[in-house]
């Protein structure tokens, strides 16, 4: 994908945001938010869901990649799942 011939000052502007803000979610130190997904999606015409899934994407990679830590997880036995184990531990509290 070729890059925008527009710099990160132009398309702060376009957007209402401080340069700092821009610059930040570039280089990967900030996130984008929902109201920042509605400018995005109003300045390139596409829609606020497309940035958001993206920033899911993202932070999930990180989160896979980051640590291992949740591959240690156990699966929840599919028994304790039962709908009937559940209604006779509802029916205990």
């Amino acid at each position: 994908m070729a890059p925008l011939s527009i710099s990160i000052t132009e398309m702060a502007m376009i957007l209402g945001i401080s340069r700092k803000t821009l610059s930040k979610i570039i280089n990967e130190k900030g996130s984008v938010i929902p109201d920042m997904a509605l400018r995005l999606s109003r300045s390139f015409d596409t829609s606020s869901i497309f940035w958001l899934n993206l920033q899911r994407n993202y932070d999930l990679w990180q989160a896979e990649n980051a640590s291992k830590a949740w591959k240690k997880v156990k699966q929840i036995p599919l028994h304790l799942l039962h709908s009937d184990n559940n209604k006779n531990s509802e029916q205990m509290h």
